[in-house]
């Protein structure tokens, strides 16, 4: 087959197809204007930021699949890619680890007040009294959406001592020791620390809202590294101001461009510049999964599941 990759991605995933007997040709630098005329033989697409939609694919009849270095599918047009019987491949186990402890050090940094302590002593202050932690211990931790990086999530808590309450909609029988599978309300009322892991779709965009923040039992310690949009960013600033959630730790936002590479400024710029602003806000810049090790694992993940579907002349 012919693979092209829209993205740059670790070689572990060219040398496999490859090996396979598969053609993979490099089309990264590539203007978005021309990638369908560059792109009119393809069978394959590997994509990692890049948008493939209906407009793009229109131009390829051969194309059989469209791989995702990464998990959220939000930048395919899955419905379609459903609809042509285009495959749909992506690669979430191999930088669920990556998320998981992500989420653990951003947790953390917050009940410990760790940026803001950094900050006082290298400015020569020595505030102990005045930066006195929380224990995550003890504490109950709620995770909405249990695939694989809330599971991941969920695993690298074991140990801290916590209780884990674990919401999907769309996913059960996944109880265990020391996980709890229960509705959404129960984790809203009983939770310390919530975590979103949820894919973006229509149904998931700005599902944490003022409606949500409100249900909340207790003020909480508020994660997400999900993916920007499902939470309304001036909904969760008015909950840190009122006290509902005592402090915020964000990988992803909402006002993010579509290819990843920053923020749109032109996006609710008041909005944007309360966020950046607000002391009780941990941000970092879309970057839990993204690791040397996660790097390697979703290449060699993606390849194995197009040589599943598509084998090549492999033995």
């Amino acid at each position: 087959m012919n693979i092209a990759f829209l993205d740059t991605a670790h070689p572990l995933l060219a040398e496999r197809l490859t090996a396979a007997g598969h053609v993979c040709t490099m089309h990264h630098d590539v203007d978005i204007d021309r990638l369908a005329t560059t792109l009119a033989g393809a069978e394959g697409l590997v994509v990692r930021s890049r948008t493939v939609d209906a407009t793009l694919m229109d131009h390829l009849a051969n194309l059989r699949f469209v791989g995702r270095v990464g998990s959220g599918l939000e930048n395919i047009d899955t419905g379609y890619c459903l609809r042509r019987g285009i495959q749909v491949l992506n690669s979430p186990e191999g930088n669920r680890d990556g998320v998981g402890e992500t989420c653990v050090m951003l947790v953390l940094a917050l009940m410990k007040a760790l940026v803001r302590t950094n900050a006082q002593v290298h400015q020569g202050l020595w505030l102990r009294e005045e930066n006195r932690g929380t224990d995550l211990r003890g504490r109950t931790v709620g995770i909405i959406g249990y695939g694989n990086m809330g599971s991941a999530f969920a695993d690298k808590l074991r140990g801290f001592g916590v209780r884990v309450l674990a919401h999907d909609k769309y996913r059960s029988g996944f109880e265990r020791a020391g996980v709890q599978e229960c509705d959404l309300e129960r984790v809203l009322r009983e939770s310390d620390v919530i975590s979103l892991h949820l894919p973006l779709t229509a149904e998931t965009h700005h599902f944490a809202d003022r409606d949500f923040f409100l249900r909340l039992g207790r003020p909480i310690w508020f994660l997400n590294t999900s993916r920007g949009p499902v939470v309304h960013t001036a909904a969760l600033l008015d909950a840190i101001d009122h006290g509902r959630v005592i402090a915020a730790g964000l990988d992803v936002l909402e006002f993010e461009r579509a290819d990843l590479s920053g923020l749109d400024p032109t996006l609710e710029p008041t909005t944007q510049q309360r966020l950046l602003a607000h002391d009780r806000v941990l941000l970092t810049p879309h970057i839990a999964g993204v690791t040397f090790e996660g790097r390697i694992r979703m290449a060699g993940v993606l390849a194995e599941k197009i040589l599943t579907a598509f084998p090549g002349t492999r033995a």
